[in-house]
């Protein structure tokens, strides 16, 4: 597993992609994650879901896109 083949998020494309964990058995996988767009996947993932090239295009936005994106409610406290 290259840190390299997981440097450009799948899903905005950006350069701003880190390991969040690593499995407890040495080299069985690693978590990444964008820290734009807060996608996160695992080493072990099909190329569909890490490449960005084969990421479903209609789950795909711009980074530049996101501040006029609906910002999602608060959920109110539950009544007992």
């Amino acid at each position: 597993m290259s840190k390299a083949k997981f440097s450009i998020c799948p899903r905005c494309e950006s350069a701003t992609t880190e390991v969040q964990f690593k499995s407890p058995v040495e080299g069985a996988w690693e978590l990444y994650r964008c820290t734009t767009c807060l996608f996160a996947w695992r080493s072990t993932e099909p190329d569909t879901i890490t490449d960005p090239k084969l990421y479903p295009q209609k789950f795909k936005f711009k980074p530049e896109d996101m501040p006029g994106f609906p910002v999602m409610p608060s959920i109110p406290p539950m009544n007992t």
